[in-house]
């Protein structure tokens, strides 16, 4: 009878070792989704379905183009999602995520207009959970759904057709200045004062000309000052300014990304003088 009790026993705990074992074997299934993350530097962002970090370009903001070529893509390379069995979560929409292709014939994915892009610093790939790669150079910046300011670095061309530098005198290069997580791009007015929309009419009668930045979200790149935005209230609308800066479109840039003819505008004056670009470190508005 003692035999038999020990024997159950035994029986018992090789099933009870067992289940144990196979409890602690169990491994959760690989996740198909892109998501979001987040971390205390950078906050909430996209990550693929292993938790890697996708990245924006700045150079991109012209049209949406994958500007990243030759060595630069051994930095940051490209991603791209099989669209018919990735998965979505935490708020991502699968229609804002697009593929676009290099002039290579490689697709790459894209999230609302932005090509996205890998962080591998001397070609190893940046672990799962890392940021590292934000505000490299001040043009790589983490990917995240809601940003209501990014930086551009853009080639600046006026209404007039010309290119212009940084200084506002003609040439081919790239400026580096604020646009709206679209890519559409935002001027400061140097005619207003500090918090002091000084253009718009009270009626918003010409705001078709330059529109007011109306937003209440504030989420900027990590190389920015956030505290230096604020919405300011302008005839019952939100206005965003950036140190004391009130912030617009043009219309006739239409919302298109990348666009930046208000830099000469009016015809009649110099590149710059009226309708420059936001640019980070802009010196405060001056008080009225």
């Amino acid at each position: 009878m003692k035999r038999n009790i020990f024997l159950t026993t035994g029986v018992f705990i090789v099933i009870l070792f067992a289940a144990c074992k196979d409890k602690n074997n169990t491994t959760t299934p690989a996740r198909t989704d892109i998501h979001l993350d987040s971390n205390t530097v950078v906050g909430s962002h996209i990550v693929d379905k292993d938790g890697r970090t996708l990245y924006f370009f700045s150079n991109d903001v012209n049209g949406g183009l994958s500007n990243c070529t030759g060595g630069c893509l051994t930095t940051f390379p490209i991603f791209n999602a099989d669209m018919t069995s990735t998965t979505f979560s935490g708020g991502l929409l699968a229609s804002d995520f697009t593929t676009i292709t290099l002039s290579s014939g490689v697709p790459q994915t894209a999230y609302k207009g932005w090509p996205l892009y890998y962080y591998s610093p001397g070609g190893v790939a940046e672990p799962a959970g890392q940021t590292n790669g934000e505000g490299v150079g001040n043009i790589w910046f983490v990917a995240k759904p809601n940003y209501s300011i990014m930086i551009a670095n853009n080639q600046l061309t006026g209404a007039d057709g010309i290119n212009y530098l940084s200084d506002y005198t003609p040439g081919d290069g790239l400026t580096n200045y604020l646009c709206d997580g679209n890519g559409n791009t935002l001027y400061i007015f140097i005619k207003d004062s500090a918090f002091i929309n000084k253009f718009t009419k009270p009626d918003f009668s010409n705001n078709a000309t330059f529109p007011v930045y109306e937003t209440t979200n504030i989420t900027v790149p990590s190389t920015l000052d956030k505290s230096l935005f604020v919405v300011t209230p302008f005839n019952g609308r939100n206005q965003l300014t950036y140190n004391g800066w009130p912030l617009y479109y043009f219309g006739a840039d239409s919302l298109h990304r990348g666009s930046n003819k208000a830099v000469k505008f009016p015809p009649t004056q110099p590149a710059g003088a009226i309708w420059p670009v936001a640019i980070k470190g802009e010196l405060p508005a001056p008080r009225q």
